[in-house]
């Protein structure tokens, strides 16, 4: 049975951008660790209260098409003006274990991430680092190659990226290379070699053919088809139960929850007008996305990539809490997880809340949490 596998700058956006669109009066209403485990045991030996909403929310995020509600957000204002008075302050990654990382030393408080780097947190720390609160894209994640590849067995013998070893598209990686038949290991051996690389880095390195192919997210896949001539060999939802697999959830420090629960619960308002009017908005989210970027980097992405990008995406508060106990089979698998116990890592009440307000389906936690 073949198993299902599920890239740092700071700077300040505490502003208003004056575009003030519309959130719907119920969602206005609203607005009103890890891989050591030695953050996750001071939140839990703390003993955190809710202390009232925070004085500042620090948030990270990538430069990712999966990630444009954090960029729309970001751009148009949305997570800030649902935060109200607490400073929102950003810092972009390039894969999902170093925002770990981050959210372990408690040098942020919250972050738009993959599934498989929150699972092997939660693994880590015996459930004492972090909550899922929310959902934010699901597809646009591909193993793409370059020409006279055309099967997993043309693999053997090759050189594949992936954005950083333990993130979701690693993870997904090494466990479809696995159901094929083909072993790889952690250290960049095996009948097929894995280099976690980032993801500039790896479209160099496609274009030098220094490697034969990558497993990345939008808009990287598009980036290294569009500009580079390569070809997808597996688009992941193939791989998922009608097509649908999380690529991009919100995350949450368990202490910072347990002590600023008003302030999450307005990071999720933002997060759901930020999801709701990318839904509302398919022709101008190319060009908002794409005015964040060039804020962020100075470089904008091309008309044919982002276009492309944006149709393997798509945008639900629902993080697909269903799926996640594939991704740990898979972590476990691809060797970068341990197996655990994964109850208890959702908390979607203010997700509910939010969503029960403007008139829309609670989601399920699916047994792995409150909701």
């Amino acid at each position: 049975m073949e198993v299902k596998p599920m890239s740092a700058k700071t700077h300040t956006t505490a502003r208003r951008t004056g575009m003030r669109l519309a959130l719907g009066a119920a969602s206005v209403a609203l607005l009103a660790t890890t891989l050591s485990g030695c953050a996750a045991s001071a939140d839990a030996a703390s003993g955190a209260t809710a202390a009232g909403p925070a004085a500042e929310l620090r948030l990270g995020y990538f430069d990712n098409v999966t990630h444009a509600p954090a960029l729309v957000g970001l751009e148009n204002g949305l997570l800030q003006d649902s935060l109200g008075s607490t400073k929102l302050s950003t810092q972009i990654f390039n894969a999902g274990p170093a925002t770990i990382e981050a959210l372990s030393a408690g040098a942020i408080d919250a972050a738009y991430i993959g599934p498989s780097p929150a699972v092997n947190s939660y693994i880590k720390s015996k459930g004492e680092s972090v909550k899922i609160v929310a959902g934010a894209t699901s597809g646009g994640a591909a193993l793409v190659v370059r020409d006279g590849i055309n099967s997993a067995a043309d693999l053997k013998g090759k050189t594949l990226a992936s954005p950083q070893l333990g993130n979701t598209q690693d993870v997904a990686l090494r466990a479809w290379l696995s159901s094929k038949g083909f072993t790889t290991d952690t250290s960049g051996g095996g009948e097929v070699k894995i280099t976690p690389t980032e993801n500039a880095q790896t479209l160099t390195l496609f274009q030098s053919g220094a490697i034969d192919g990558a497993w990345l997210p939008e808009p990287w896949v598009s980036r290294l088809v569009v500009d580079a001539g390569a070809k997808v060999l597996v688009d992941e939802s193939s791989l998922w139960p009608d097509g649908a697999f999380p690529t991009t959830v919100l995350l949450v420090r368990k202490g910072f929850l347990a002590e600023h629960p008003e302030t999450v619960e307005a990071l999720v308002a933002g997060n759901a007008a930020s999801v709701d009017w990318l839904t509302k908005n398919p022709t101008d989210a190319a060009t908002v996305i794409n005015k964040k970027l060039t804020a962020d980097s100075g470089k904008a992405l091309s008309d044919a990539v982002i276009t492309r990008a944006l149709t393997k995406v798509t945008f639900s508060t629902d993080p697909l809490a269903s799926t996640f106990a594939v991704s740990l089979e898979n972590g476990v698998t691809a060797g970068t997880t341990k197996t655990g116990d994964l109850n208890g890592l959702f908390d979607l009440t203010a997700l509910n809340k939010v969503r029960t307000a403007a008139g829309e389906k609670p989601v399920s936690a699916s047994g792995l949490g409150t909701e």
